[in-house]
């Protein structure tokens, strides 16, 4: 699997992010970044709270002021509702991919996806440890994602017939010894602290991005590009919220 050495490089230079959590003066920016994104990471209603509070404050100043701020919280309730609809509309993974022309693949590519489920088992295992072990509840929020993405790419192996490699493992085991090895050095330099708990999520979520890519080169199935799309842009928007 080409990704247990790119992880490593990646961790690398999300260290590079986290010293930034750390620099005097930044800290109203990791705290800002914390609130944002629950917008990102499959919305909570943080919207919804950061809107009224908005409000709030609009009260305080002319009336003027306050229609805005009301507005915006209005604004931010409809968002956070679109999003809250999309995911409703995926919570069946196979009936929506039922919808999407299926194709065909090849070995490598069948290959590929089984990385990519257990990639993404990966991910949801080690964010629920240290959601455990840093209090952040980022990795709470992402997890939870992580979890729904391999539901989809759980419902593209039942339909190719790709033997599923995460069938049945309870969370921290593998079907690949290289990932164990992976988890648990991954778990080990993210319990250091919390700002290399961050570093360790931007650098999965980095070898997310660039394996995705290199999965959808060459594949023609619907299907299948629609759901690597969709975990793109999941791992662009949880790299977001890891390095706010």
């Amino acid at each position: 699997m080409r990704r247990t050495t790119g992880i490593a490089g990646a961790l690398v230079a999300g260290v590079a992010a986290a010293v930034l959590l750390a620099t005097p003066g930044l800290a109203d920016t990791a705290t800002q970044g914390r609130g944002s994104d629950s917008t990102n990471c499959d919305g909570t209603g943080q919207a919804r709270q950061d809107g009224a509070q908005n409000g709030d404050r609009g009260k305080g100043h002319d009336g003027n002021g306050s229609d805005r701020a009301r507005e915006q919280g209005r604004g931010n309730g409809q968002g956070q509702g679109d999003r809250d609809r999309s995911r409703s509309r995926s919570e069946d993974p196979a009936a929506s991919i039922a919808q999407l022309s299926q194709g065909t693949l090849t070995d490598d590519q069948r290959e590929e996806l089984a990385d990519m489920a257990e990639e993404e088992k990966l991910a949801h295992d080690v964010y629920v440890e240290l959601g455990r072990s840093s209090g952040d509840t980022r990795f709470v929020r992402i997890a939870d994602a992580e979890s729904r993405h391999l539901q989809e790419l759980r419902a593209l192996m039942e339909r190719y017939g790709v033997e599923d490699p995460t069938e049945g493992l309870a969370e921290g085991s593998f079907a690949s010894a290289e990932v164990t090895a992976q988890y648990k050095e991954l778990l080990e330099r993210g319990r250091v602290s919390a700002q290399e708990a961050l570093a360790v999520g931007a650098a999965v979520e980095r070898q997310d991005i660039e394996d995705l890519d290199a999965a959808s080169g060459g594949v023609t199935a619907e299907d299948v590009l629609t759901v690597y799309g969709n975990l793109r842009d999941g791992s662009t928007r949880h790299l977001a919220a890891f390095t706010r």
